[in-house]
């Protein structure tokens, strides 16, 4: 049985872990669809960086961010005890 402390420690680190995954695909998603005209005066690869994002960026960071998240939060499992055997 896991005590009340490390349960809420378990959660206050999930917690902080989603929302940053959280911001990060804020940023990709919406802000660089918003600010595209400005963005567009970098290019990566011959493309328009808003473009870019777009097509593929923004689903680059989406799948990496998948990885991590399932990477941190098996560690974080690890950590407090909660891991499925």
């Amino acid at each position: 049985m896991i005590d009340k402390q490390t349960l809420e420690g378990y959660w206050r680190e999930t917690r902080k872990n989603m929302i940053i995954i959280l911001v990060i695909w804020f940023v990709a998603a919406y802000v660089t669809a918003f600010f595209g005209s400005s963005l567009n005066k970098i290019v990566i690869g011959g493309f328009p960086l808003a473009y870019y994002m777009g097509a593929q960026g923004a689903i680059t960071i989406f799948v990496i961010l998948n990885f991590y998240n399932s990477w941190y939060q098996n560690k974080l499992d690890q950590k407090y005890g909660v891991a499925e055997e």
